[in-house]
């Protein structure tokens, strides 16, 4: 297969980024690719500290698929040994480790929610266990020999903890270092990260020049703010948007983002045209639309990439029945009783709540309805003989037959 002009992967490549750490010479690395018809190596990697994905992720994975239909070879790292150590990016103290058990646990589910947004044609997976788990304390000294204090200390993190008095635990240095050890291993010829991850790349093309190999490029992109538009998404920030929500949920957790997020979401986001963006940023500057109409557009362009158009429609009319008429969606799941039966009990056997502990929680907070009456007693029972509509939160019914 032909690979497009480097005009025409620039153009792509270039929306939706911070950095590109040297253009030049990722510029020419394209340029040799094409003429040799040979595919770059993209290393995109994640560490497995919690199961679940989400679109703040998804950012660069999407990046990650657009060098993929461009022909080049996606390589997605499963941090399973890195988490071990725990990034200490953005940390004002040391992190809690994980186990091996624990970070094996968290990545099952990886592979499967990356490839929502991947094509497994041209895409290895690999986990770093796999060589950082391998290496004896002769490599790791030769390793940590290539990387000074000094250079380590250059990093935000470590210079304000370390002014401020705080803590560094040395296994902390080696977390840059096992990452730059990655693209050593893969042969990365570019890197994507967040902002926030940028020292960790370059350690990797400092590494990678130490070892022989030609160094990797590396391309930065802007952390995403959660729902709330203040902390970065994250499920500890209860602020996020999972690739795995269905069509309502995804729908609408995006509609309560606050405007002022509007645009850095369709841009990071969607795979909306740098015109069509600017367009969206001068109807919302004028004044010419409504924000929540600008923002429903999104709703629905964000469900349709995870899901597709029609759910994306279904999802919008659920929302305005559930919202706006005050209705029932229709696609209510229901349960029969055969005996009387507590209300705690119903709601975690559905997968309503998680515990017993949540969905007392949830009654202190009257979030939770029969019949749209609040409900205030977590011990009470419910008879079979009626049929009643259960409410859990804002989005979450039963219909008890």
């Amino acid at each position: 297969m032909k690979m497009a002009s480097l005009n025409e992967q620039m153009d792509i490549i270039s929306v939706g980024i911070e950095e590109i750490v040297p253009q030049e010479q990722l510029e020419s690395q394209l340029s040799k690719s094409i003429e040799n018809n040979q595919p770059l190596r993209v290393k995109f990697g994640c560490d497995p500290s919690r199961p679940d994905l989400h679109i703040g992720h998804a950012v660069l994975l999407r990046k990650l698929r657009q060098f993929q239909d461009f022909g080049h070879t996606a390589i997605l790292i499963i941090g399973d040994f890195t988490a071990m150590i725990g990034d200490p990016t953005g940390k004002n103290k040391t992190r809690p480790q994980l186990t091996i058990d624990e970070t094996k646990d968290n990545a099952k589910t990886y592979i499967d929610q990356a490839t929502i947004v991947l094509s497994k044609q041209n895409l290895e997976i690999v986990y770093n266990s796999e060589w950082l788990s391998k290496l004896d304390f002769n490599d790791i000294i030769k390793i940590a020999s290539k990387y000074t204090v000094a250079q380590m200390l250059e990093r935000d993190d470590f210079t304000k903890r370390y002014n401020s008095g705080k803590p560094i635990s040395l296994h902390e240095f080696l977390y840059p270092l096992a990452q730059g050890y990655d693209s050593i291993i893969v042969k990365s010829d570019l890197e994507l990260g967040g902002t926030d991850q940028k020292f960790n790349l370059l350690v990797g093309r400092a590494l990678q020049k130490e070892y022989g190999q030609d160094p990797q490029s590396i391309i930065t992109a802007p952390l995403l703010e959660g729902t709330d538009g203040i902390e970065k998404m994250s499920k500890s920030n209860d602020n996020y948007i999972s690739l795995t929500d269905n069509p309502d949920q995804m729908y609408g957790k995006v509609l309560s983002i606050p405007d002022t997020l509007i645009t850095k979401y369709y841009e990071f986001c969607t795979n909306i045209s740098k015109k069509d963006l600017e367009l969206v940023n001068v109807d919302l500057e004028s004044g010419n639309v409504n924000p929540r109409d600008t923002k429903r557009a999104l709703a629905r362009d964000i469900v349709s990439i995870y899901h597709n158009e029609n759910y994306a429609v279904k999802a919008q009319e659920n929302f305005d029945k559930l919202f706006i008429s005050k209705k029932v969606p229709d696609d209510v799941p229901e349960v029969s009783l055969s005996a009387e039966t507590k209300l705690i009990e119903i709601m975690v056997s559905n997968k309503m709540v998680a515990s017993n502990g949540e969905a007392k929680r949830m009654i202190k907070q009257g979030a939770v309805k029969i019949d749209d009456e609040k409900i205030s007693d977590p011990f009470i029972m419910i008879e079979p003989g009626n049929e009643s509509i259960l409410k859990v939160g804002k989005r979450r019914f039963l219909k008890i037959k």
